[in-house]
């Protein structure tokens, strides 16, 4: 079975599209990354309802990969030929409206169907029978923008992990998330390629374990030896002297450089921070929302109590007595001076703040 550089199967690829001659057959292929590691099982949506579905209840996860999956969605709208201009674009605009409720914080969702949304805006009405292969056109082109944003992290960010062994990353930031190597993940995975292999701490990451889920299989398959840790040992291996790095992604950065990622990734950096431990964040620049100040403005998604209190889903024990209350923030926030760096596809961004976020976005 072909594999890319990730070593991630073809079989297991986050998403695929399929856009014949006739539009209203597109379809979105999605992994269905709920099953993994178990099963590799995909997940067909011709339509934005099942779409929407599909990035709430985390077939398709991952900053990245839900902007691209929602892309695709727009173009599932289906539209009657007979409706005049102002109709066809309404039904469009809706969609896009509706896709961008399916998940409240990673804005890279915003930020792909804001180009889809400038594409419904721009075609004149004597054009107006283009539309779908437009859009059909701007979805593929942000899926292969995100492609070669993940291989420039890598190549950015590798020097800074070139003189360590063994590095703890939280979450899954890896191909899965993306369109191919990731970004907390793509240093590691271009290291590999060119014959320097660490040695990945995956944090099991609660409630949902993507860490020891997603982030150590794809590892495994790309032959990097990884180790699954609970999140809550992570402070014991920082005193143990055996993490030399940590690197985690993020779902939304402000401009000051705070970082809003899974539940979890704050105490990390903290451990670090006391540990004297660099600590990396790896994100594509449109992960940025230069709108928000500080990360006190970034909207934090509340998830089901059920994820906590029967962690094997629906047919899982129940761990937690019903007369109990639940918290289950899927996000927190990591103040930039916390972040010893901020890895980007146009460069590397040393002690974020305002300034120097501003600096290399602006380059």
């Amino acid at each position: 079975m072909s594999t890319d550089v990730s070593g991630i199967p073809e079989a297991a690829e986050t998403i695929r599209y399929r856009h014949a001659d006739d539009v209203w057959s597109a379809a979105v292929d999605l992994l269905d990354q709920t099953l993994l590691p178990e099963t590799l099982s995909r997940l067909i949506c011709e339509t934005p309802g099942q779409l929407h579905d599909a990035i709430r209840r985390l077939v398709v996860r991952g900053a990245p990969a839900i902007g691209i999956a929602a892309a695709y969605g727009v173009t599932l709208t289906r539209v009657d030929s007979r409706a005049d201009a102002a109709a066809v674009r309404s039904r469009y605009l809706e969609t896009i409206d509706y896709l961008a409720t399916s998940r409240p914080t990673a804005v890279n969702l915003f930020w792909a169907l804001d180009r889809m949304k400038a594409v419904v805006q721009s075609v004149e009405d004597a054009e107006l029978e283009m539309l779908p292969n437009r859009l059909a056109d701007e979805a593929i082109r942000i899926h292969e923008d995100d492609r070669a944003m993940c291989r420039s992290i890598g190549i950015n960010g590798a020097p800074l992990l070139q003189g360590c062994q063994n590095v703890l990353t939280h979450c899954n930031a890896g191909g899965l998330a993306t369109s191919t190597l990731g970004t907390a993940l793509a240093p590691i995975y271009h290291l590999h390629e060119n014959g320097t292999t660490l040695h990945v701490y995956a944090d099991e990451t609660r409630p949902l374990l993507q860490g020891a889920r997603l982030t150590a299989w794809e590892l495994s398959q790309a032959g990097i030896p990884v180790t699954v840790c609970t999140d809550s040992m992570a402070g014991g291996l920082m005193k143990a002297g055996n993490v030399d790095a940590v690197i985690v992604g993020a779902d939304r950065i402000a401009a000051n450089g705070d970082a809003a990622n899974k539940i979890g990734t704050y105490p990390l950096a903290i451990l670090a921070h006391y540990h004297h431990i660099p600590f990396y964040v790896a994100a594509p620049t449109n992960t940025f929302d230069m709108a928000l100040a500080s990360g006190d403005l970034i909207p934090i998604e509340q998830r089901d109590p059920a994820e906590v209190t029967q962690p094997g889903g629906p047919s899982g024990r129940t761990t937690v007595p019903a007369s109990a209350k639940v918290t289950n923030p899927a996000f927190d926030v990591t103040p930039a001076e916390l972040i010893t760096a901020i890895i980007t596809e146009r460069g590397v961004i040393q002690t974020p703040n305002q300034a120097n976020v501003a600096e290399v976005l602006n380059a």
